[in-house]
């Protein structure tokens, strides 16, 4: 049974290309769109939430907004995954930098996903469930950033459940070595484990919670090509 459109998404099934970048900003993936997209065709604007299909370097890809917070993009990717046939999507966003070594527009391959978040227990596993990224997706990030020169670190990051945290613990998961804090990712990997498709986290440092450097949010929407580079490669 054809499950599409969707309450989130417009699209009718085979609109979506198979590989999606996805931005919690619609605005960044509008710019992904008119910078990287050759012939992009808008499929949905439901919610505002833009969401664009056209080829990169003659392959079909699509870019979508996930909107902020686990919630929202455990919803935009449930539906991408389950009902669209995407099998690869690749999150694009800013972080704040736990560790000296990450300065402002570094990159941050999440190659695994802490959370305080409670959306793991849907799925009643007896454990604690590890998010993890797609070793060929990260292998061929790393490639990338390497070739064209990047400043980047590949490890944990922390998606966290609230961005005005009273009690953040920041240095807590700094000394388990987590290099940055998010709201995303873990979600879109468990996501991606349920339904046995890949899935990769590439981040930029917006913010530094060490030193407190700031990037402005049109910094964020516009200037951060670097990790968009890397994750169009990955098409």
């Amino acid at each position: 049974m054809n499950n599409t459109p969707t309450p989130h998404i417009g699209a009718q099934y085979g609109e979506i290309a198979e590989t999606v970048i996805v931005a919690g900003d619609p605005l960044r993936v509008k710019f992904m769109a008119e910078n990287f997209l050759e012939n992009p065709v808008q499929f949905n604007n439901i919610r505002g939430m833009l969401g664009y299909t056209g080829t990169y370097k003659g392959k079909r890809v699509s870019v979508m907004g996930h909107g902020m917070g686990i919630a929202s993009i455990g919803i935009y990717t449930y539906e991408l995954y389950n009902f669209y046939g995407v099998k690869t999507i690749i999150r694009v966003g800013s972080a704040g930098s736990l560790t000296k070594d990450l300065n402002l527009g570094d990159l941050v391959i999440a190659m695994g996903a802490c959370t305080d978040s409670n959306y793991g227990k849907q799925y009643e596993l007896p454990g604690t469930f590890a998010p993890i990224a797609s070793f060929d997706l990260v292998r061929g990030a790393v490639d990338t950033c390497e070739r064209l020169g990047y400043n980047f670190r590949v490890g944990n990051v922390v998606s966290s459940d609230v961005f005005y945290n009273e009690n953040p613990h920041n240095d807590q998961w700094i000394k388990m070595g987590v290099l940055a804090v998010e709201m995303e990712v873990s979600a879109l990997y468990m996501n991606a484990a349920r339904t046995g498709n890949r899935a990769l986290g590439i981040l930029t440092i917006s913010d530094s919670l060490i030193t407190g450097e700031v990037t402005s949010a049109e910094e964020r929407r516009s200037s951060f090509t670097h990790m968009m580079e890397v994750a169009f490669s990955l098409v």
